[in-house]
């Protein structure tokens, strides 16, 4: 019987892990001709300070490449573009209960739907998940400018089997944005 009190609680956790979602911002210079962008390389000194395992940030590296190909953008060594990476993480923990509303405790599923004068209390349910924000950088290396930033916010994961596909989606939902449409 304990087990049926918690299969609600375990079916809310996966409901929410698998509804994760990404949100993604952009924001980019105007007068920048984002046409004469053919070419990228890499910021080793943005890339360095990143403070993630090097593992993630090959990860992220190669899905920003995968997408750039995709845009028939290539790496070079005398680029128009130099791309940087910055990422950020906020710890969100909840605590909450969960009130069945089918019986007092001891007496589950008895009374039903309804009004239950015996249900005085909840079971507590504390979860955590991570926030990750991950930022990339187009600067443009004959101006030494800033001309287009993405932003990725979502849900990380530490499930090993899980973490690329996590991070090739984060980096293709914020490239989708690249480059810019001018709205008349």
């Amino acid at each position: 019987m304990k087990a049926i009190k918690f299969i609600p609680v375990l079916l809310l956790f996966i409901l929410s892990s698998c509804g994760s979602s990404i949100s993604v911002y952009s924001d980019f210079d105007k007068s920048a001709d984002f046409s004469q962008y053919k070419t990228y390389a890499f910021n080793k000194s943005s890339i360095d300070k990143v403070q993630i395992s090097s593992l993630d940030k090959k990860r992220i590296l190669q899905a920003i490449s995968t997408e750039l190909a995709k845009k028939g953008m290539s790496k070079s060594e005398n680029p128009d573009l130099l791309i940087g990476i910055f990422t950020k993480e906020k710890e969100q923990v909840d605590v909450s209960s969960y009130y069945g509303g089918w019986g007092g405790y001891g007496y589950p599923y008895r009374w039903g739907y309804g009004y239950n004068p015996y249900f005085w209390g909840g079971y507590p349910y504390v979860s955590s998940s991570v926030e990750g924000k991950l930022f990339i950088d187009f600067i443009d290396t004959k101006k030494n400018e800033l001309v287009w930033q993405g932003e990725g916010v979502g849900y990380l994961t530490q499930d090993r089997s899980q973490k690329e596909a996590v991070i090739n989606d984060f980096v293709a939902k914020i490239l989708m944005q690249y480059p810019p449409v001018l709205k008349k």
